[in-house]
Protein backbone atom coordinates (compact mmCIF):
# COMPACT_ATOMS: atom_id res chain seq x y z
CA UNK A 1 0.00 0.00 0.00
CA UNK A 2 1.36 3.41 -0.68
CA UNK A 3 1.86 6.09 1.92
CA UNK A 4 3.38 9.89 1.78
CA UNK A 5 5.78 11.28 3.51
CA UNK A 6 5.79 15.34 3.83
CA UNK A 7 9.00 16.62 5.66
CA UNK A 8 7.19 19.83 6.20
CA UNK A 9 10.33 21.92 7.08
CA UNK A 10 9.62 24.66 4.36
CA UNK A 11 7.71 22.74 2.92
CA UNK A 12 5.36 24.70 0.52
CA UNK A 13 3.33 22.43 -0.66
CA UNK A 14 2.04 20.57 2.58
CA UNK A 15 -1.95 21.24 2.27
CA UNK A 16 -1.64 20.82 -1.44
CA UNK A 17 -0.30 17.34 -0.68
CA UNK A 18 -3.14 16.76 1.83
CA UNK A 19 -5.91 17.22 -0.75
CA UNK A 20 -4.62 15.16 -3.28
CA UNK A 21 -3.81 12.52 -0.49
CA UNK A 22 -7.42 12.58 0.91
CA UNK A 23 -8.66 12.41 -3.11
CA UNK A 24 -6.97 9.57 -3.81
CA UNK A 25 -7.63 8.17 -0.36
CA UNK A 26 -3.34 7.75 0.56
CA UNK A 27 -2.46 7.49 4.01
CA UNK A 28 -0.13 10.59 4.69
CA UNK A 29 2.41 11.31 7.48
CA UNK A 30 2.78 15.04 8.15
CA UNK A 31 6.57 15.32 10.14
CA UNK A 32 8.05 17.88 11.78
CA UNK A 33 9.68 19.01 15.12
CA UNK A 34 6.86 21.25 15.97
CA UNK A 35 2.83 21.23 16.03
CA UNK A 36 1.36 22.17 12.35
CA UNK A 37 -2.22 21.90 11.24
CA UNK A 38 -3.42 19.25 9.71
CA UNK A 39 -6.92 18.23 8.03
CA UNK A 40 -8.76 16.47 10.11
CA UNK A 41 -8.97 12.92 8.55
CA UNK A 42 -7.74 9.72 9.62
CA UNK A 43 -6.01 9.07 6.73
CA UNK A 44 -3.61 12.45 7.39
CA UNK A 45 -1.05 11.61 10.34
CA UNK A 46 1.08 14.28 12.15
CA UNK A 47 4.14 12.97 13.90
CA UNK A 48 6.11 15.82 15.85
CA UNK A 49 9.55 14.50 16.09
CA UNK A 50 12.21 15.89 19.06
CA UNK A 51 14.18 19.40 18.25
CA UNK A 52 17.48 18.57 16.41
CA UNK A 53 19.19 18.26 13.34
CA UNK A 54 17.54 15.50 10.85
CA UNK A 55 15.56 14.22 13.33
CA UNK A 56 12.32 14.36 10.95
CA UNK A 57 14.79 13.18 8.36
CA UNK A 58 16.04 9.94 10.20
CA UNK A 59 12.29 9.32 11.31
CA UNK A 60 10.80 9.48 7.51
CA UNK A 61 14.07 7.55 6.25
CA UNK A 62 13.26 4.83 9.03
CA UNK A 63 9.42 4.01 7.59
CA UNK A 64 9.27 4.72 4.35
CA UNK A 65 9.16 1.90 1.76
CA UNK A 66 9.34 0.63 -1.24
CA UNK A 67 6.08 2.21 -3.82
CA UNK A 68 5.51 4.98 -0.73
CA UNK A 69 6.32 8.72 -2.15
CA UNK A 70 8.23 11.07 0.24
CA UNK A 71 7.65 15.27 -0.27
CA UNK A 72 10.88 16.99 0.48
CA UNK A 73 13.72 19.84 -1.08
CA UNK A 74 16.24 17.73 1.02
CA UNK A 75 18.81 15.90 -1.26
CA UNK A 76 20.79 13.49 1.07
CA UNK A 77 17.37 12.74 2.50
CA UNK A 78 15.92 11.87 -0.83
CA UNK A 79 18.58 9.68 -1.34
CA UNK A 80 18.31 7.66 1.42
CA UNK A 81 14.50 7.04 0.59
CA UNK A 82 15.27 6.02 -2.93
CA UNK A 83 17.97 3.57 -1.96
CA UNK A 84 14.67 2.20 -0.08
CA UNK A 85 12.80 1.99 -3.17
CA UNK A 86 10.38 5.44 -2.70
CA UNK A 87 9.69 8.07 -4.88
CA UNK A 88 10.83 11.24 -4.09
CA UNK A 89 8.86 14.80 -4.95
CA UNK A 90 10.05 18.25 -4.88
CA UNK A 91 8.28 21.28 -4.23
CA UNK A 92 8.22 21.94 -7.94
CA UNK A 93 7.92 18.97 -8.73
CA UNK A 94 10.82 17.79 -9.69
CA UNK A 95 10.46 13.86 -9.18
CA UNK A 96 13.73 11.82 -7.98
CA UNK A 97 14.41 8.27 -8.32
CA UNK A 98 16.52 6.38 -8.96
CA UNK A 99 17.51 7.38 -12.21
CA UNK A 100 17.37 10.92 -10.89
CA UNK A 101 19.04 11.00 -7.85
CA UNK A 102 22.92 10.30 -8.27
CA UNK A 103 22.86 13.45 -10.34
CA UNK A 104 21.10 15.65 -7.82
CA UNK A 105 23.42 13.94 -5.37
CA UNK A 106 26.16 15.18 -7.13
CA UNK A 107 25.21 18.92 -7.91
CA UNK A 108 24.14 19.48 -4.02
CA UNK A 109 27.56 18.00 -3.18
CA UNK A 110 29.06 20.57 -5.65
CA UNK A 111 26.99 23.22 -4.48
CA UNK A 112 27.74 22.57 -1.54
CA UNK A 113 31.63 22.18 -1.58
CA UNK A 114 31.53 25.69 -3.48
CA UNK A 115 29.28 27.27 -0.57
CA UNK A 116 32.00 26.36 2.32
CA UNK A 117 34.69 27.60 -0.01
CA UNK A 118 33.83 30.99 0.05
CA UNK A 119 31.92 31.43 -3.19
CA UNK A 120 28.79 33.59 -3.25
CA UNK A 121 25.87 31.84 -4.64
CA UNK A 122 22.77 33.39 -5.65
CA UNK A 123 19.63 32.05 -3.92
CA UNK A 124 16.85 30.31 -5.73
CA UNK A 125 14.04 31.93 -6.79
CA UNK A 126 10.55 32.36 -5.70
CA UNK A 127 7.70 29.31 -5.39
CA UNK A 128 4.94 30.31 -8.38
CA UNK A 129 2.21 29.21 -9.16
CA UNK A 130 3.29 27.67 -11.81
CA UNK A 131 5.98 25.61 -9.49
CA UNK A 132 2.45 24.66 -7.82
CA UNK A 133 0.45 23.77 -10.97
CA UNK A 134 3.92 21.41 -11.89
CA UNK A 135 4.05 19.93 -8.54
CA UNK A 136 0.15 18.66 -7.97
CA UNK A 137 0.50 17.38 -11.87
CA UNK A 138 3.66 15.00 -10.73
CA UNK A 139 2.08 14.38 -7.16
CA UNK A 140 -1.33 12.82 -9.07
CA UNK A 141 1.10 10.49 -11.39
CA UNK A 142 3.48 9.55 -8.64
CA UNK A 143 0.55 8.39 -6.66
CA UNK A 144 -1.33 6.43 -9.89
CA UNK A 145 2.53 5.00 -10.77
CA UNK A 146 3.01 4.06 -7.26
CA UNK A 147 0.03 2.06 -6.94
CA UNK A 148 0.58 0.66 -9.90
CA UNK A 149 3.83 -0.79 -9.31
CA UNK A 150 3.03 -1.86 -5.76
CA UNK A 151 0.31 -4.09 -6.95
CA UNK A 152 2.22 -5.77 -9.96
CA UNK A 153 3.84 -9.43 -8.66
CA UNK A 154 7.54 -8.67 -9.34
CA UNK A 155 9.16 -10.86 -12.01
CA UNK A 156 11.74 -13.22 -11.32
CA UNK A 157 15.28 -12.24 -12.72
CA UNK A 158 15.89 -14.31 -15.86
CA UNK A 159 17.60 -17.25 -14.99
CA UNK A 160 20.88 -17.87 -17.73
CA UNK A 161 21.91 -20.99 -18.39
CA UNK A 162 25.87 -21.65 -17.55
CA UNK A 163 28.09 -21.27 -20.11
CA UNK A 164 29.71 -24.29 -21.49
Amino acid sequence: MTRIFIDTDACPVRDETCRVALRHKVHTFVVSNRMMAIPPSPLIERVVVAQGMDVADDWIAEHVRAHDIVISADIPLAARCVAQGACVLGPRGRILDEDAIGMALAVRNLMDDLRSNGMMMQGGRGFTRADRSSFLSALDTAVVRARRNATMPRRPPPIIPPAG
